[in-house]
């Protein structure tokens, strides 16, 4: 072959390499005759794969058949036209940019996918790839249909993101929708900068599934799928943002708003959705009623992420189902900080106990007809180091709820009996005090409260009789088995066993016959109930001095709690009531102040 840059060869096959895509060096390198040079331009032009070869300048050196029939016309009118406009590669920047660098040979590849319009109308999806020609300044343009492809794996994610029963969007569609619209909604233009979200659970789903077959449950849970998607279409939240209904799992599922406008916009639809579930269902002769819970957030995407927002929403349903079941609960941030609080406490309550962060301060128990202090109650205090001090209402129910009463009982009544030993040993002249300790039920299941009692007696030496045990009303009446054993052995210790709060469960006055009971304690229901000296109620009277005299006849003493003032005092004084507690004689004070108390009267408020 002639070494010319320009014209044709012998056959007439053009020589110039912006015609043939191949350079000089290339043909010398590899020693291509004229035959083999018409072969590559031959497979160039009737190649299925839609070529074009492109220069440094980004201009269509020459284009085959296919690429001609793909856009629509001949292979010459592509020729010296911008390919980067023929398969837009320029509308976005960072596309743009890969493609400028292979043309300039600073990068070895480039591929991308893009949506053509086909000649015949249709659209079709095409694999772009550029890569340079060796040896050459030109790039080589391939375009393949990728159509099915895409097709494909568009089928396979629905199948992937959605519900095969409800044929909702599923958990992990739901996830991303929601990921993608706190991402973008704060920087949209004309966006609302909320979003919204209803998380709902059916009420007592699992009977439906118990007793008339999973395969009902499932139509059941694809007819709520349609009445949830009607009931977000009709409130047409696809005009301020957008909206998704999704199945989270089980009998769960979640109505998502985007640009929501308001609280109200979302409780409107939280109850749009009651009314439209509480409609009977008709499915293969069963006639299903079905109610929900439905747990409502509405909030600014600034500064909320997808785990704040599913926590607050599951948080709120929980409420929605602790409250009574089918209804809606708005997320309050109030009470939410309130839970948040007490998990907390809950898990810091057990080390607490071994870090020493609780004391017990002692509320005198006075005798109503000489005044003078016969015994305390003893009642722990939480010296939290961020919350600060804790009564026990703050905290006693959560040690019950985990189990931590058990060790932090046995602290206080170890920690109150060497209390009463020690002022009996301060003062050995006087009579002793006897010391009262609130026991919890779990207390008694869940340890052995008859030898921890034993065991701390012995330690601290404080006679048994000094000793009485407070347990609340509902947690003695009914007692049977262990509890019931455990309290007679503890009362044939000698110990003193008291029923708290008396008079606000079951009141049974007859069992108390069958119990190992000594005391009663009058809740301070019925003492504030005579706190109107100018007109005092006689139903309350009456009713207090019944249970007195019934409880005396069954050898019982009686503590009135919550005495707040002198008439109330002389009023149960009258009635019979052998001890007071209250404000009218001290608060819970420390063990020092006690001290003072020892064979005299109570302290002045």
């Amino acid at each position: 072959m002639s070494g010319t840059s320009e014209g044709t060869g012998p056959a007439g096959v053009a020589t110039d390499p912006r015609k043939t895509g191949l350079s000089i060096t290339e043909r010398n390198r590899f020693g291509r005759t004229t035959a083999e040079l018409r072969d590559y331009r031959a497979a160039f032009n009737v190649a299925h794969l839609a070529m074009a070869v492109v220069d440094h300048e980004g201009l269509v050196v020459t284009a085959n058949a296919a690429l001609a029939a793909l856009l629509g016309t001949e292979p010459e009118t592509l020729r010296e036209q911008f390919a980067a406009d023929l398969v837009d590669l320029a509308s976005d920047r960072r596309t743009w940019h890969a493609y400028r660098e292979v043309l300039r040979g600073r990068r070895s590849r480039f591929r991308c996918a893009r949506r053509l319009k086909h000649p015949d109308g249709r659209t079709l999806w095409a694999e772009v790839t550029v890569a340079p020609v060796p040896d050459s300044r030109n790039v080589l343009l391939s375009i393949a249909d990728i159509s099915d492809r895409r097709e494909l794996h568009a089928r396979l994610r629905h199948l992937q993101m959605h519900d095969p029963v409800t044929r909702l969007p599923n958990r992990t569609l739901f996830f991303e929708r929601l990921s993608t619209a706190l991402e973008s909604s704060a920087y949209d233009h004309g966006s609302t900068g909320r979003i919204g979200l209803c998380y709902l659970d059916l009420d007592g789903f699992k009977a439906v599934n118990d007793t008339l077959g999973h395969r009902l449950g499932d139509r059941l849970l694809a007819a709520v799928a349609s009445r949830l998607t009607e009931c977000a279409d009709s409130y047409g939240y696809t005009c301020s943002g957008g909206h998704l209904v999704a199945r989270l799992g089980g009998d769960e599922f979640a109505i998502l708003v985007e640009d929501s406008t308001s609280t109200e916009q979302l409780a409107d639809l939280a109850k749009s959705v009651l009314a439209a579930l509480q409609q009977p269902f008709d499915l293969a002769g069963q006639r299903l009623s079905v109610s929900a819970s439905i747990g409502v957030v509405e909030r600014t995407v600034s500064g909320t992420n997808a785990t704040g927002l599913m926590q607050a929403a599951d948080t709120t349903l929980y409420w929605a189902k602790a409250d009574g079941k089918a209804r809606w609960t708005l997320f309050d941030p109030e009470r939410n900080a309130h839970r948040m609080t007490r998990q907390a406490l809950s898990s810091t309550l057990r080390p607490a106990v071994e870090r020493g962060e609780f004391t017990l301060e002692y509320q005198p128990l006075v005798g109503m007809a000489d005044g003078v202090t016969r015994g305390v109650e003893a009642l722990v205090r939480w010296n939290h180091p961020q919350f600060g001090t804790l009564a026990p209402n703050r905290f006693i129910g959560i040690a019950e709820e985990d189990g931590s009463i058990v060790q932090l009982g046995r602290w206080v009544l170890r920690t109150a009996c060497l209390q009463a030993r020690q002022w009996q040993k301060d003062h050995p002249d006087a009579p002793p005090l006897f010391v009262s300790v609130n026991v919890a039920v779990r207390q008694v299941w869940d340890s052995d409260l008859v030898a921890d009692v034993a065991g701390i007696l012995a330690e601290t030496g404080l006679a048994p009789h000094l000793l009485q045990l407070e347990l609340t009303e509902s947690a003695v009446m009914g007692s049977a088995g262990r509890p019931l054993q455990a309290l007679q052995a503890l009362s044939d210790m000698g110990v003193q066993i008291a029923i708290d709060d008396f008079g606000t469960g079951y009141s049974n006055l007859a069992y108390l016959s069958r119990l190992p009971v000594s005391v009663l304690k009058l809740d301070g229901s019925f003492v504030r109930g005579f706190q109107d000296e100018a007109h005092p109620n006689p139903a309350d009277e009456t009713i207090v001095e019944a249970m007195v005299q019934l409880a005396h006849r069954l050898g019982l003493t009686v503590t009135a709690e919550c005495v707040e003032t002198a008439g109330q005092a002389s009023r149960l004084r009258r009635i019979g009531c052998d001890t007071g507690q209250g404000w009218l004689y001290s608060r819970a004070v420390a063990p020092e102040q006690i001290a003072e108390l020892i064979g005299v009267g109570a302290l002045s408020v």
